[in-house]
């Protein structure tokens, strides 16, 4: 029989994981086992990294964009899942969500083998990202019932636009899974609302405003049964030339991001739609953005960056003011 909200205690669960950290914030019954459900929220965290990190040499991730093209590679289903996942967006977004930018990141300094750009390796995966050639979606073949994936061309996957989303999911299914019904799940930017909170009120989470060296608050948000991912420019950004360049990259272009969003917020059932969406939109920039937002159906929140502050541009529950 559920408990009751007077029998319910609030616990606050957290750990480290991908280079930052997860936490959970959940009503449950005072009999809880607290360390088996910690234990096994944080192990679903590790098994994502351990599959999908590319600064991991030995992760299932790494293996595959090791391999040559033609070659198939066994890969674990949850893997595949994201992989799939990645693969749709990057086609229903026209490539604005690209996960075949692994090279870039690189070349510009923001994944596992450096830390600084380098021009040759920028020149090199510019190049071969703008060379003639079928699209990401394309250039990867899954096949779902052998376990399997494999490149039709030379490739770099890169999952960081949606691993920590899916990270979320998968620990919103341990809760689930150990009859929790009220709790709010966040890895870095990424959030997800499992139920609202026991006494019957949704779950307020903070929008960040996209200010360069220190938090605040652009608005509140209340969610239940609900995530909610943010992508921008203000965490992890180069200065190139007195020129802000965003972390995120667009491959279509065989560059970073360059426009005028300061950052997006994206709704969604599921934490990796909205992380991978929020990526997409970012880069689409706010025409194309918002053309696509509404053509696919997305709540979302824009932030730009205009001559005497930002300016809000909403769809949704977010309203035509932007205002969340």
């Amino acid at each position: 029989m559920p408990k009751t909200c007077s029998e319910l205690r609030r616990r606050n669960l957290h750990g480290p994981t991908m280079g930052t950290r997860w936490s959970v914030t959940c009503d449950v019954a005072a009999d809880i086992d607290e360390p088996a459900l910690a234990g096994a929220l944080a192990m679903a965290v590790q098994e994502v990294d351990a599959q999908m990190s590319p600064w991991r040499p030995d992760s299932d991730l790494n293996r595959l964009n090791q391999a040559p093209p033609g070659a198939w590679v066994t890969l674990p289903a949850e893997l595949l899942d994201v992989l799939v996942c990645a693969l749709d967006i990057c086609r229903l977004s026209g490539g604005a969500f690209d996960p075949g930018v692994g090279a870039l990141v690189d070349a510009w300094g923001f994944g596992a083998v450096r830390d600084t750009p380098d021009a040759p390796a920028i020149r090199a995966a510019a190049d071969a990202a703008r060379a003639p050639r079928p699209p990401t979606h394309q250039l990867l073949e899954i096949d779902r019932n052998q376990g399997r994936a494999r490149k039709h061309a030379a490739l770099q996957i890169d999952l960081c636009g949606i691993a920590k989303g899916y990270g979320v999911d998968r620990m919103a299914e341990v809760l689930h899974g150990h009859g929790v019904r009220h709790a709010l799940v966040a890895l870095d930017g990424e959030l997800r609302a499992v139920g609202g909170q026991a006494g019957g009120a949704p779950w307020a989470v903070a929008v960040e405003s996209p200010e360069i060296g220190r938090r605040a608050v652009h608005g509140v948000l209340e969610l239940e049964d609900l995530a909610v991912a943010s992508s921008g420019d203000y965490r992890r950004c180069l200065l190139v030339d007195g020129m802000r360049l965003a972390h995120s990259m667009d491959g279509r272009r065989g560059a970073p991001v360059r426009n005028d969003v300061a950052s997006v917020t994206v709704l969604a059932r599921q934490c990796m739609h909205a992380d991978a969406w929020a990526t997409a939109l970012l880069v689409a920039g706010p025409g194309e953005g918002l053309a696509l937002a509404q053509r696919v159906g997305l709540e979302a929140l824009w932030l730009l960056r205009r001559e005497g502050g930002l300016t809000g541009l909403g769809l949704g529950r977010f309203g035509t003011t932007g205002a969340a």
